[in-house]
C-alpha cells in the first residue's frame, strides 16, 4: 500500500451508503457502478473501501479548496456573478484521459498524480464555512475530483453551509443512483453534470457508462434539482453532427429549459493528439442545441469568440438578459423574481432575489488554507 494511500485510510468515518452483506462483504451505493468490496478491497474509486465487513469513507479533509466565480463551474443559471466556494477530495470513479484535474482525481491510480498528497489538508466543515463567508461566497460546491464518491463528507458540509444560509451544488460526471441522489437531496440545490458523448464504446473507455449518465441527468431532474448540463466537444471523440444532436435531443425531450454548455476541449494528461476546440465547431455545436429546441445554449472556454452563446437571452422577446465575458457578468437584467423585464416570461433557474447585489463580487481569489 502506498504512502498516500494510508494517509488517506486514515482520513476516513463508516460510511451510509451502502449495506453489508454476507462474509463481510459490502455494496456501496456512492455511484452508478454500484461496487461489491470484499473484506479488504476498495471499490473502482480506490477510497471507499471495506474493513472488517465496514465500509471505510473520506472524511476530514481537503485536497483543494477555492473562490471562483459560479460561472466557472460552469452554472449560467445559478446566482450569476456570485462567487462559490469550492472543495474536492482525491479521486474518482472515472478515468477520463483529458481531465484537467488528473492529480486530484486519479490519486491511487496513476503514479503522476502521487503529488496529490501534498494538497491534502484536515479541516472542519465549521471552518469550510468560515472561508465561504470569508470571500463573500454565495455557494458552496463539491468539485476537482467526483463529488459522489465522497457524499457523506460532502453533506456533513452542506449541512453547516444551509444553516447559514448558503446554496450547495454538486458538479459531477452523473454516475449517480437513486440512493446518493435521495441522501445528498436535502442539502443541494442545483447539480452540473458532465454528458461527456452519446456514445456507449467511447463512455466505457473513460469507465463509464452512457445510460448511467443519461439516467443520473433524469434522476436529478426528477428530484427537483437545478440542472445544467455540460459536454466537452472533443474533435475526432465526440464532435460529429450526428452525435451533437444526440445529446440535444435528449435533453430537450427531458426539458427545453436545461441550459446546455459546449466547451472547448484543449490538450491535457494523456488525450494530446486532437487539436484544441476551435470557436467554429463550438458554435456549431451551440447551433444544433438551439435547433434542437433548447432555450438556454451556452458555448464556453472561449471567450469574445463565441458571439451570442456567452449571453442568456429571453426564450421569449429574445431580449438580452445576462450579458457576460468568460466569468465576468456586464449586464444582468432579471428581475427578484426571475422573470424577464420586458415581456414577463419566467427565466428558468435560480437568481438573486436582490438584483442590486450582482455585480459586487466576482474576483475569483483563491483562498489560503
Amino acid at each position: 500500500m502506498s504512502s498516500l494511500a494510508n494517509v488517506l485510510d486514515d482520513l476516513t468515518v463508516e460510511g451510509e451508503l451502502y449495506e453489508s452483506l454476507s462474509d463481510k462483504e459490502v455494496r456501496c451505493y456512492a455511484c452508478g457502478h454500484r461496487c461489491l468490496i470484499r473484506e479488504g478491497r476498495r471499490g473502482i474509486c480506490q477510497v471507499r473501501f471495506n474493513s472488517d465487513g465496514k465500509l471505510r469513507v473520506p472524511w476530514g479533509y481537503v485536497a483543494a479548496l477555492q473562490s471562483d466565480p459560479i460561472e466557472k463551474k460552469p452554472f449560467s443559471h445559478v446566482l450569476p456573478g456570485s462567487n462559490a466556494l469550492t472543495f474536492g477530495m482525491l479521486n474518482c470513479d472515472y478515468h477520463c484521459p483529458y481531465c484537467q484535474n488528473f492529480i486530484t482525481s486519479q490519486a491511487l491510480r496513476d503514479p503522476s498524480s502521487d503529488i496529490a498528497g501534498q494538497f491534502v489538508r484536515k479541516i472542519t466543515p465549521v471552518q469550510i464555512v468560515e472561508y465561504a463567508k470569508r470571500t463573500n461566497a454565495k455557494v458552496v460546491v463539491s468539485s476537482y475530483n467526483e463529488p459522489l464518491i465522497t457524499s457523506e463528507w460532502a453533506v456533513e458540509i452542506f449541512k453547516q453551509a444551509k444553516s447559514n444560509g448558503l446554496m450547495c451544488a454538486y458538479v459531477s460526471n452523473g454516475n449517480n443512483t437513486q440512493e446518493v441522489m435521495e441522501y445528498i437531496r436535502p442539502y443541494i440545490d442545483a447539480y452540473k453534470i458532465d454528458l461527456k458523448c452519446m456514445s456507449e464504446k467511447n463512455y466505457r473507455t473513460l469507465g463509464g457508462t452512457l445510460q448511467n449518465t443519461l439516467d443520473g441527468i433524469k434522476r436529478a431532474r426528477d428530484l427537483g434539482l437545478w440542472v445544467e448540463v455540460v459536454t466537452l466537444v472533443i474533435p475526432g471523440f465526440n464532435d460529429s453532427n450526428e452525435e451533437l444532436w444526440d445529446a440535444a435531443r435528449f435533453l430537450a425531450n427531458l426539458s427545453l429549459d436545461i441550459p446546455w454548455h459546449v466547451t472547448a476541449f484543449h490538450k491535457d494528461y494523456k488525450m494530446t493528439a486532437p487539436e484544441n476546440t476551435d470557436s467554429k465547431t463550438l458554435i456549431r455545436a451551440a447551433e444544433i442545441g438551439r435547433e434542437a429546441g433548447l432555450r438556454y445554449v451556452y458555448a464556453g472556454n472561449l471567450p469574445g469568440n463565441v458571439g451570442e452563446y456567452e449571453t442568456t437571452h429571453c426564450p421569449q422577446c429574445n431580449s438580452q438578459l445576462v450579458k457576460r465575458s468568460g466569468y465576468i457578468i456586464l449586464q444582468y437584467e432579471i428581475t427578484g423574481e426571475g422573470d424577464c423585464p420586458n415581456c414577463g416570461e419566467k427565466i428558468a433557474g435560480l437568481w438573486h432575489p436582490q438584483v442590486a447585489q450582482v455585480l459586487l463580487n466576482q474576483t475569483g481569489r483563491p483562498v489560503s488554507l
